[in-house]
């Protein structure tokens, strides 16, 4: 399927995409974004809330997201050898 025959299936035939919100890092690579998501998890052993960093390759089309800007990012085919989330929305500039 295209992509355009794809945007008109339901999400329920599709299945559920994950999305973060997470803080640009970098916008150095053209139509590519580096975003920074923090989770709080619980350590396996000791159960003290402890933060998660992990960073993504995001598919930025128009290249609008600015270093520090907080986004909302959404799981997606996979676009390059590193790019597999799509950027939603740009939360907050």
């Amino acid at each position: 399927m295209s992509e355009t025959a794809t945007a008109n299936v339901p999400a329920t035939e599709r299945g559920l995409r994950k999305t973060r919100v997470g803080e640009v890092v970098s916008t150095s690579m053209n139509k590519t974004a580096v975003v920074k998501t923090i989770t709080r998890v619980p350590h396996a052993k000791f159960g003290k809330i402890i933060k998660q960093v992990k960073k993504f390759y995001v598919h930025d089309e128009e290249n609008k997201a600015q270093v520090g800007d907080t986004v909302r990012i959404a799981e997606t085919r996979p676009l390059s050898k590193l790019k597999r989330w799509r950027l939603v929305e740009i939360v907050k500039h």
